[in-house]
């Protein structure tokens, strides 16, 4: 077979970046020289890899920073109601690419890079992924950055700078094990401290109540300071900012302790404030109710308003004053949208600075909040739902304590008002649960304090309404909403898919890339015999090129005309990975027992990362790798199907792996993933989805035709209906013979003989504590993946369904989400105005 082009190669043949001009060549050339000069003029004469790649991200950087400026300025000037995304994570990935794509610079660098004998490829491989969340949540936001400007909102990110991001996996005689993510050591060139905006942000203390107000005393101060990246609109010279926290212990901190004599320890005790910012707790969908965690979500909000309510008065225009100093006006100027329940202490926190310190009234402020904030709700698992002890509360924020109190009272007297007597409504329905341990229920608070609530797909924000939050939803139904969720075409297509992005522009035109509605375009194409062969060779050299990498990376031979069956998200017992093991165990044994028959051969790949301390789900990794020393080294098998656990699958390795995919394995059982991104990258890579019917996957199903995704298994009213009937995994382990024998492979020691007992606790679970039903999907899910089977069988037929696919996949942009957020939550208006760049004066 021919051996793939590099996306370099690729991207000389690419009409999609148009060519680069000359002058533009000549200047990135100049630019990086001046860059790596300085570099090494300081102490070296000989340049490494990575000098030439911060050379590089120095020379674009430099294309962002007058656009920056200049943004800015345009929003200081035109004094727009402003965006606040506040989110705990923000998944970035690497930004040197992305940065190049959306200034259209990315032509003029690969040829520059060459001209100088480099690798633009080469160079891009050494920046480090700002893993700063743990999976959809924190990507989502970073999406949602990228749509954000590519629409002309003024928009800013807020989290936090954490010095060690989501761990490193590394694969140790098949289990996992965790790495520090030290992803500062060389530096962030994208980033630049704004020490000028420090912050003090309090702790611990009492409050006192006085004739001129509530006071918060005798606390400790923790320093914010904030790290601003630039983040570029796609081709429209917008630049936004993501502004993220870090902690600072104050130069007088504990220094008191240096009049008894000990000095040491007390500087060594400023690691305690500053520890807030070192690491993201490596958690998706589970709660941890620790302490620092608490700190870490009080530190962003309390920095974050403070910044908030400085930019808000010091604006342009406003009252006659300089200076705003009414508040009436503040949701006319400023949305917050909190991206889960992370974020929620922004409400007590606005309450706090509104009553206590503008001197604003209860009740005025309250309504001031309401109007400010929006919550997004990311999952109906009751174990992620954030529920704070009171005691930890007291202790560390006393006077929000009160406040949430306050605030809850308000609303059980207006809830007690409107059903008189509904005693078990009040207690379903307050903020505060009694209990052995009374918890403030987080998710409760933000629903009281937000206008508007949504869910992240449409079967999701059903649930939202109809189960978690049924009550509120009785009380106030005009507050509840649905965003489905988007990803970017600019990252998820045009930048990890150079071949596929190209063939689309040939046919249809750019414009795509910022409507990515009118890829339906494509629809009258899925007879086009050229378009269906140009799809098909697109997919193929992408897989050769991923093999190439696996074979590198894991010194395992994949047969590239084999199915890629990919299923890559977070380790976690609802999104069954199990099920996906079960169904290679039953595959193997087939062969086995009929090793003459042809079957269609299979890469099944697997990736994600377990969270540290939940045990189940690191049993599944050490599961899947075991199943994989067996299945890979079976001379009876060959190459007709081979197991790869995808080491430290992140955002750059999602990048490579995604356009590689024939095959998208979305199984969760149904009413348990919320909406799920994932799924929307592979639809747009053209990889067809075997699912079921949860989260997107509904919409993506309406979208593209049913008929053209493997839709299989039990429906959310045949989950309940389980539910209430009682599920007995026993009755379907003793009803098929395959289910039986696969499992009972794993409980006798087949996949780990050194350790027999090694996967009991899978075992157990599976059979007597399975909340995600397995086994209830088994049959179905074999069948449906027959019929993937049969129609791989049919190239032709296979990669019409991927072109109808493409075609439907317009509707999960996150620009449309972003668009439908702004104006149905945030009340602006996308605007595609483009800010002159840098070099033109402005008028």
């Amino acid at each position: 077979m021919a051996k793939p082009l590099t996306d370099s190669e690729r991207r000389k043949q690419i009409s999609v970046r148009g060519l680069a001009g000359l002058g533009d060549v000549a200047e990135v050339r100049k630019s990086f020289n001046r860059h790596l000069h300085f570099t090494l003029v300081k102490d070296r004469n000989v340049a490494t890899p990575r000098d030439y790649f911060f050379a590089l991200a120095h020379t674009v950087r430099d294309h962002l920073v007058g656009r920056w400026i200049r943004t800015q300025q345009h929003y200081y000037e035109r004094d727009p109601k402003r965006i606040y995304y506040l989110s705990l994570e923000f998944y970035m990935g690497r930004t040197l690419q992305n940065t190049m794509v959306n200034l259209g610079l990315q032509t003029a660098c690969d040829e520059a890079i060459y001209q100088l004998g480099l690798d633009l490829e080469e160079l891009e491989e050494i920046e480090e992924d700002a893993g700063l969340g743990n999976g959809g949540l924190g990507r989502l936001a970073a999406c949602f950055l990228d749509s954000m400007a590519t629409l002309g909102l003024a928009a800013y990110g807020y989290g936090i700078r954490y010095e060690f991001g989501i761990f490193n996996q590394k694969i140790v005689n098949g289990w996992q094990v965790e790495e520090a993510d030290d992803w500062l050591r060389y530096g962030n060139p994208w980033e630049k401290a704004r020490p000028e905006y420090m912050l003090p942000v309090h702790f611990y203390g009492r409050v006192e109540h006085t004739p001129n107000g509530v006071l918060w005393l005798d606390t400790q101060v923790v320093l914010a300071m904030p790290y601003d990246t630039p983040v570029p609109g796609y081709k429209n010279n917008t630049v936004n900012t993501m502004r993220l926290w870090s902690a600072k212990a104050p130069n007088d901190f504990k220094l008191k302790d240096f009049n008894v004599g000990d000095y040491i320890e007390a500087v060594l005790d400023r690691n305690l404030a500053e520890n807030i910012s070192r690491v993201l707790y490596p958690n998706d969908n589970f709660f941890e109710g620790k302490e620092l965690r608490l700190k870490q979500e009080y530190f962003v909000v309390a920095a974050t308003l403070q910044d908030i309510i400085r930019r808000f008065k010091s604006s342009k225009f406003g009252c006659r004053d300089p200076v705003r100093t009414c508040f009436e006006t503040f949701p006319d100027k400023v949305a917050i949208q909190l991206n889960d329940t992370h974020p929620a202490l922004s409400i007590p926190e606005l309450m706090r600075i509104l009553v206590d310190v503008e001197k604003v009234d209860w009740d005025k402020a309250w309504e001031i909040t309401k109007k400010t904030c929006a919550y997004t709700n990311h999952t109906v698992l009751p174990e992620a739902l954030e529920r704070w002890p009171v005691s930890m509360f007291e202790k560390l924020l006393p006077r929000h304590l009160d406040i949430i109190y306050a605030i809850n009272q308000r609303h059980l007297d207006h809830v007690a008002a409107l059903f008189p007597g509904d005693v078990d409504r009040l207690r379903r329905m307050s903020v505060i649960e009694e209990g052995d341990c009374k918890r403030i229920n987080m998710a409760h608070l933000c629903v009281i304090g937000s206008h508007a609530v949504n869910g992240v797909a449409r079967i999701h924000s059903d649930i939202v309404k109809q189960s978690v939050f049924k009550d509120f939803y009785e009380l106030e139904p005009e507050k509840f909403q649905n965003k489905t969720n988007g990803i970017t075409p600019r990252r998820w297509l045009l930048l990890c898919n150079p071949g596929l992005a190209d063939i689309i522009v040939e046919r249809i035109g750019e414009s795509f890339l910022t409507d990515l509605s009118q890829l339906k375009k494509l629809l009258p194409l899925v007879d086009d015999e050229a378009f269906i062969r140009d799809v098909a060779k697109v997919k193929q050299e992408n897989k050769l090129k991923f093999s190439a990498l696996l074979e590198k990376e894991y010194k395992v031979k994949i047969n590239p005309a084999s199915m890629f069956d990919v299923h890559v998200k977070r380790i976690h017992e609802y999104k069954r990975q199990l099920l996906n093991c079960l169904h290679i165990i039953t595959l193997y044994n087939r062969i086995k027992k009929d090793p003459a028959k042809t079957f269609v051969p299979r890469t099944v790949m697997i990736g994600g990362k377990a969270a540290p301390g939940y045990h189940m789900a690191k049993m599944i990794i050490k599961l899947v790798t075991s199943i994989g020393d067996v299945v890979n080294h079976d001379p009876v098998v060959g190459d007709r199907l081979k197991v790869v656990f995808l080491e430290n699958y992140r955002v750059s390795l999602a990048e490579k792996v995604i356009p590689a995919a024939d095959l998208s394995q979305q199984i969760s059982t149904a009413g348990t993933e919320a909406s799920g991104t994932g799924n929307m990258k592979f639809m747009l890579n053209g990889a067809l989805t075997i699912g079921t019917m949860d989260g997107a996957n509904v919409e993506m199903a309406e979208e593209a035709g049913v008929e053209n995704l493997f839709i299989f298994g039990m429906r959310v009213e045949d989950v309940e209906a389980l539910d209430q009937k009682g599920y007995n995994a026993r009755e379907f382990y003793e009803r098929m013979p395959e289910l039986k024998q696969a499992m009972d492979q794993i409980n006798s020691g087949f996949f780990s003989p050194k350790d027999p007992d090694c996967f009991k606790d899978v075992v157990n679970m599976l059979m007597y504590h399975d909340r995600f039903k397995v086994f209830a999907d088994y049959e179905a899910y074999m069948q449906c993946q027959a019929q993937v089977d049969q129609l791989y069988r049919n190239p032709k037929e296979w990669t019409k369904k991927v072109i109808r696919n493409i075609a439907g996949s317009g509707k999960f942009s996150s620009d449309r989400t972003i668009t439908e957020y702004a104006r149905d939550i945030w009340g602006v208006e996308p605007s595609d105005l483009q800010i002159p760049p840098p070099n033109i004066p402005r008028d």
